[in-house]
């Protein structure tokens, strides 16, 4: 039976400028450093990775292998198969079985799950919101570590829309009506470094949300990056220790670093590695960060692809080949507290 077939069955039954370099071994599940159970020897609650059971990375043993591993991954996140369009692709009309792929894998595997996500801003009717928000977090319900409940609602200029906080608010009732310890988060990109985005989330969404009621717990930075554009330790602790002073907690969601041309050069390959050091660093140095996840950990399921993506791309740890890039070592250094031998 095939991967899929198998996951199908498990979730009917819980539903109801130089070349790519060529190392000689490639990572194995064996070989690939335990990311997980490092970063829990030092206090996190895990280190996770996204999957999507609708690509071609679950039919792909070496890719799999390295993933089913908890020791490596603790926690998964689903990229795409929990997002409004997936489950509710008609007003009214329900489907989880997509979702319910990740949650039989996670499950399998040993796996915290982050669902992601219930709304973007776009979903704007309150009655149409509440309805999908209640019908998704009953659904899936304790299988959900936390959520991500609102998801990149805050423009460039610091603008938002001002459904946010009823977004929370239904979620919240949602999870106290099934008496589950499931932690909400608000999730966004560049909201890493102190700057427009940082201020509107510190002041806007959180106060707003946090004034209403007690809705939130968590802000989870998608932290995707480039190799010649990224935060230094400092700018994370200082956005990090924000988030900390309001109460929350705080999860690395989405972390990618993309080298800007590709095939990734080696000031490329060197810039990414720093990029990736500065995030695991900042993270595990700040109490209230309490896990981490990468967007994928192979360059060829990635969602950045220099096809659509202006030529950047290759923002993983493993190239295509499944062989291990400076990046994966820089992770495992840090997360061994050890400085950095190939930034």
């Amino acid at each position: 039976m095939s991967l899929r077939k198998t996951l199908a069955v498990l979730a009917t039954l819980i539903a109801t400028g130089t070349a790519i370099p060529t190392p000689s071994q490639t990572e194995t599940s064996s070989s690939f450093p335990h990311l997980n159970e490092l970063a829990q020897a030092k206090g996190k609650l895990w280190f996770g990775s996204s999957i999507d059971t609708t690509s071609d990375s679950v039919k792909d043993d070496t890719y799999i292998s390295i993933f089913n591993q908890s020791a490596i991954f603790g926690q998964t996140t689903p990229g795409n198969t929990m997002k409004w369009d997936y489950t509710e692709p008609q007003n009214g009309v329900f489907d989880f079985t997509l979702g319910d792929e990740t949650i039989a894998l996670a499950k399998q595997t040993g796996k915290k799950v982050r669902c992601h996500h219930l709304v973007w801003t776009k979903e704007t009717l309150l009655g149409a919101m509440k309805t999908h928000i209640t019908k998704e977090i009953t659904h899936y319900g304790s299988n959900c570590y936390s959520r991500d409940v609102v998801n990149e609602a805050i423009n460039y200029d610091g603008s938002y829309t001002d459904n946010i906080t009823y977004a929370f608010q239904y979620a919240r009732e949602a999870v106290q009506a099934l008496n589950a310890d499931i932690k909400l988060f608000y999730n966004d990109y560049q909201i890493s470094q102190p700057g427009t985005k940082v201020t509107s989330v510190l002041n806007n969404i959180i106060t707003n949300v946090q004034s209403a009621g007690d809705y939130i717990d968590g802000i989870g930075m998608e932290s995707h990056h480039s190799d010649t554009f990224y935060p230094t330790v400092k700018e994370l602790n200082t956005v990090m220790s924000e988030y900390a002073k309001l109460g929350l907690g705080i999860h690395i969601t989405e972390l990618d670093v993309a080298c800007e041309s590709t095939p990734c050069s080696t000031s490329g390959q060197t810039g990414q590695a720093q990029a990736f050091y500065n995030v695991i660093h900042a993270c595990m140095e700040t109490a209230k960060c309490t896990g981490m996840t990468f967007w994928d950990f192979n360059d060829k399921y990635n969602w950045i692809q220099p096809s659509t993506n202006d030529g950047a791309g290759d923002a993983t740890v493993l190239w295509e080949n499944c062989t291990a890039k400076p990046a994966l070592t820089a992770v495992e250094e840090v997360l061994r507290g050890e400085s950095c031998s190939v930034c």
